[in-house]
C-alpha cells in the first residue's frame, strides 16, 4: 500500500485548534526498584495517558501536532469498534526524553491481528519508541477499501515504569482539525469468540459491562496547565470457578530458559482473571508474530517493553483483554519472556492468532522485521520455544498440521475461509498464514524455514573441516594422535553433544559447543566421521574422512649433494647446485632447507639454485617430512674454493690486465694460438671462470689431460666472471684442467679469471 502525500502545513494550522482532553491511569503496584521484604522484585507501576483524535474533512483524516508531554515510552492508536480494521496510514513520531531530538514517522499496522473476546476497542500493534516527551500523530483513511476512519480515535501512550512510582500530571494537547467532529466514541461492540464452542476455554471469561469514557473535546489548555485527570480504576472482576488445569506433559526437547511474569515486573492486578487453557488441551502449532516496534530498544529495556505490551493489552487502555496476548515474547538478545499467565508449561489459550487460538501459542519477537533480519539469537530462542511447546504434545516442528478456523477470515496471500474449515499449517507459521497481516515481517518470515530446522532437527551443515597432521588429495596423515574439527551451521546451542566415530566406534564425545576432539588412532587406515544429536534426540552424521595413522619416517633415497654450476662468480657468491631426493612409503610432504639458509620444496622437487661464499666451509641441513609429520635429515658440507689466474701453470703468450670488474681485479688474455694455462686442484667439482664480449673467442678444455669441450667465449653482451664452464665428479679427487687459446679467425682472444672448486 503507497503512502499518500499530506497537507500538514500553514493552512491547517491556521484553522481554530481543539484541545484534545487526557484519560489518565495509574495501574496500581510497587516499584521495581523496591525489594518486597522476601528480598524478590515487586510489580513495576504502569502508567498510561490517552488523547481523543478527533477526525477531519468528512472523517477522512486526524491529526495531532507536535506537542509536549510526560515522559512515555510506548504508544499505539486505538478506536472504538474492535472489529474495525484502519486500511489507511497511521503514523506518528516523537521527542526523545534528553536531546530533545524528534525521530522519523514510525508507521503503524492498521490492525494488531489478534483480540480477546471481551475486547472493548480496536488499535494498531503498541510501538516502542524509547523515553519520549513530545508526540506528533497522523492517520489517513485508505480511498479504495473505507472511506472514513473509524470512530472514537485516540492515541494511548504507555510509561512501562523504571523506578519509584511518582506523581502524573495530565498533558495538554492541541489536535489539528480541519472540520470539528466529536471525539467521543460509542463503545464497540465485542470482538467475536475465536471459534465457536469448539473453541471454549476451560475457564469461564467474566463478563464486565463496564464502558470507557472517552470525554468530549474542551477549549484548549496552554502546554503544562494544571488539570485534574479523569482516572479510571480497574474493574474488580472475580474469575469464575477454574476448571482444574491441564497437566504439563513431558517434551521431547529440553525447556529454555524462561523471564517469569514477576522477573520482567508484571503487575498482576492489572489482569485478575483466571487463565483459561486450550480446549483440546493441546497445542497444534506455534505462530510466530514480531511486536511491530522499534528496533532501537536496548537488552536491558526489553523488560520495559514487554510491560508496555501487557498495559496496552488489558484494562489500562480499555481494551479489556484478560491479559497479554501472547504466550511468550523474546528480544533481540534471545532473552524468553513468559506472556500470559496460566503456566508456561501449559496450554494456556492466548489471544494472538484471531481464529486459530485455541489450537496454538504464539510467540512474539520485540521490534520489526518487515526489512531487517531478526538476530540469532532471536532466532534460537524461538527454535528452542517452538521445539519445547511442540514437543510436550508429539509435534514435528518441521512438519505440517491441521487446524479448525474459529471465524471466517483471509490471510495475507488473499486465501479465504469460513468457520470450521479444515485448513493445513506447518507446525511453525507466521501470523500472516492465519491473517491478513504483514506480521511477522518478510525478514522473519522468510526465516521461518531455518526455525522449523532448527527446532526440529537434526544438526544442518554437518562437516569435517580439518584432520590435524596433513592431507594428500582426499586423504589425511597422523602419526597416532589425531584432531579433528567440524562445523555445523545449526547453533551450537541447539546441539545436546558431538561423538568422534572411527571405524564406526566412538572415540571421543564431547558437548555441542564444541568444534573439535582428539582421539588415538592404531597404524593403518581408519574411516573417521563426525555424528551431532540434536537436542530433539535425532542425529547427523559427517561424511567420512579417510585417515592414514603412520609411524615410518621419510628416507633420502639421494643424499644432499653440491655441485657446482653456471653463473657468475663473486668471492660471495658462487653459483652452487643442490641435489636431493626423498621419498616415503605413505606420502611425501615436503624437504625443507634448514640451513645456511631456509627454503620449502614439494615432495616432487630434487634440486634448487643457491651461491656460497668463497673459501668458507659450509654444511647444508635439510628435513625431509611426510604428511603424518614423521621427518628425516640429511647433510652435505662442501668448501668453494677460488683458484686465480696466476694459480695456472702458463704456456705460450699472456697478459695481465687490472679492473675491478675482473675476479679478484686482474685477468689473463692471450690471442696466440695453442697458449696455455693450467691448474691442478683436489675436489669434486670445477668452473672455469672468463670474460666475455662480442670479439671473444674459443678455447679447447682438457680434463686430466684429455680434451672434453670446445668453449666459444663470444657474447652479445660484455659479460665479466662467468663461471661458462664445469664438470662434476662424484668423489674427490686430484684433477687437473687445461685450456687452450684455439685463436679463431678474427676474434683470437680468450680472458679468463682463474678457476672455482669444491673441496
Amino acid at each position: 500500500m503507497g503512502r499518500p502525500r499530506y497537507l500538514w502545513g500553514a493552512a491547517a494550522a491556521a484553522v481554530a485548534a481543539l484541545s484534545a482532553a487526557l484519560v489518565f491511569q495509574g495501574v496500581p503496584g510497587e516499584s521495581a526498584d523496591s525489594a518486597r521484604s522476601d528480598g524478590k522484585p515487586g510489580p513495576v507501576t504502569t502508567q498510561s495517558r490517552t488523547v481523543a483524535l478527533p477526525t477531519a474533512e468528512r472523517g477522512t483524516r486526524a491529526a495531532l501536532k507536535q506537542q509536549d508531554t510526560k515522559p512515555f515510552s510506548m504508544l499505539g492508536i486505538t478506536w472504538a469498534d474492535p472489529s474495525v480494521r484502519v486500511t489507511g496510514t497511521i503514523e506518528a513520531r516523537t521527542r526523545a526524553t534528553g536531546s530533545g531530538q524528534w525521530s522519523t514517522w514510525l508507521r503503524l499496522d492498521g490492525d494488531s491481528g489478534q483480540g480477546e473476546s471481551t475486547a472493548r476497542r480496536g488499535g494498531t500493534e503498541p510501538a516502542w519508541v524509547g523515553p519520549s516527551d513530545g508526540v506528533e500523530v497522523r492517520v489517513t483513511a485508505g480511498g479504495r477499501s473505507s472511506g472514513r476512519l473509524p470512530a472514537g480515535l485516540r492515541l494511548d501512550m504507555i510509561d512501562p515504569g523504571e523506578g519509584a512510582t511518582g506523581g502524573m500530571e495530565p498533558a495538554a494537547f492541541v489536535a489539528d482539525p480541519t472540520e470539528t467532529s466529536s471525539a467521543t466514541a460509542d463503545p464497540g461492540e465485542p470482538t467475536p469468540s475465536d471459534t465457536a464452542a469448539s473453541e471454549t476455554a476451560t475457564t469461564t471469561e467474566p463478563s464486565d459491562s463496564s464502558t470507557p469514557t472517552t470525554p468530549a473535546p474542551t477549549t484548549s489548555a496552554p502546554t503544562g496547565a494544571t488539570q485534574t485527570p479523569t482516572t479510571s480504576a480497574p474493574t474488580s472482576t472475580s474469575a469464575s470457578p477454574r476448571a482444574t488445569a491441564p497437566t504439563a506433559p513431558p517434551s521431547t526437547a529440553p525447556r529454555p530458559a524462561i523471564t517469569s511474569r514477576a522477573g520482567w515486573g508484571a503487575d498482576e492486578s492489572m489482569s485478575p482473571e483466571a487463565p483459561g487453557y486450550l480446549p483440546g488441551g493441546k497445542i497444534k502449532a506455534v505462530v510466530v508474530h514480531h511486536t511491530a516496534e522499534n528496533n532501537d530498544y536496548t537488552c536491558a529495556e526489553a523488560p520495559a517493553v514487554v510491560r508496555g505490551i501487557y498495559a496496552y493489552h488489558v484494562t489500562s487502555l480499555d481494551l479489556k483483554w484478560k491479559d497479554i496476548g501472547y504466550n511468550f515474547l523474546v528480544d533481540k538478545c534471545g532473552t524468553v519472556y513468559e506472556g500470559r499467565k496460566g503456566g508456561v508449561d501449559r496450554p494456556v489459550m492466548g489471544a494472538h492468532a484471531f481464529g486459530f487460538n485455541s489450537e496454538t501459542t504464539g510467540i512474539s519477537v520485540l521490534g520489526t522485521y518487515t526489512d531487517v533480519a531478526p538476530s540469532q539469537a532471536a532466532m534460537v530462542s524461538v527454535a528452542k520455544i517452538a521445539a519445547w511447546k511442540l514437543g510436550q504434545y508429539g509435534v514435528n516442528p518441521n512438519g505440517t498440521t491441521t487446524l479448525t478456523a474459529g471465524a471466517d477470515g483471509t490471510n495475507y496471500f488473499r486465501k479465504s475461509w469460513a468457520a470450521g474449515a479444515q485448513l493445513s499449517f506447518p507446525t511453525i507459521h507466521g501470523h500472516r498464514d492465519g491473517y491478513n497481516t504483514q506480521c511477522p515481517g518478510d525478514s522473519l518470515y522468510a526465516k521461518l524455514p531455518t526455525l522449523r530446522a532448527w527446532a526440529a532437527g537434526p544438526v544442518a551443515g554437518l562437516t569435517i573441516k580439518s584432520v590435524s597432521g596433513g592431507v594428500s588429495g582426499t586423504t589425511y596423515y597422523t602419526k597416532a594422535g589425531v584432531t579433528v574439527g567440524w562445523a555445523a551451521t545449526t547453533p551450537s546451542s541447539l546441539i545436546t553433544k558431538y561423538e568422534l566415530l572411527v571405524d564406526g566406534k566412538t572415540a571421543a564425545t564431547t558437548a555441542g559447543t564444541a568444534t573439535s576432539a582428539k582421539a588415538t588412532l592404531a597404524v593403518g587406515t581408519h574411516k573417521v566421521q563426525v555424528r551431532a544429536t540434536h537436542q530433539s534426540g535425532r542425529t547427523a552424521l559427517s561424511s567420512a574422512a579417510t585417515v592414514v595413522a603412520e609411524t615410518t619416517a621419510p628416507s633420502f633415497t639421494t643424499k644432499p649433494s653440491l655441485v657446482l654450476r653456471t653463473g657468475t662468480v663473486n668471492t660471495t657468491a658462487v653459483p652452487l647446485k643442490l641435489t636431493w631426493k626423498a621419498t616415503d612409503s605413505a606420502a611425501l610432504k615436503q624437504v625443507r632447507l634448514t640451513a645456511p639458509v631456509t627454503a620449502t620444496y614439494g615432495p616432487t622437487v630434487t634440486t634448487a639454485n643457491h651461491t656460497a661464499k668463497s673459501g668458507v666451509a659450509t654444511t647444508w641441513s635439510m628435513t625431509a617430512t611426510d604428511q603424518a609429520g614423521n621427518t628425516a635429515t640429511a647433510s652435505v658440507a662442501r668448501t668453494p674454493v677460488v683458484l686465480q689466474e696466476t694459480s695456472a701453470v702458463k704456456s705460450g703468450t699472456w697478459a695481465s690486465k687490472s679492473s675491478t670488474s675482473y675476479l679478484g681485479g686482474r685477468s689473463y688474455s692471450s690471442s696466440s694460438k695453442n697458449a696455455a694455462l693450467t691448474w691442478t686442484f683436489t675436489g669434486r667439482s670445477v668452473a672455469w671462470v672468463v670474460s666475455r664480449a662480442a670479439t671473444s673467442g674459443q678455447a679447447y678444455v682438457y680434463v686430466d689431460g684429455v680434451k672434453t669441450a670446445t668453449v666459444d667465449l663470444k657474447s652479445s653482451t660484455t659479460k665479466y666472471r662467468d663461471a661458462i664452464w664445469t664438470k662434476s665428479w662424484s668423489t674427490s679427487a686430484k684433477h687437473t684442467v687445461k685450456i687452450v687459446v684455439v685463436g679463431t679467425s678474427g676474434r683470437p682472444a680468450v680472458t679468463t679469471d682463474g678457476i672455482v672448486y669444491l673441496k
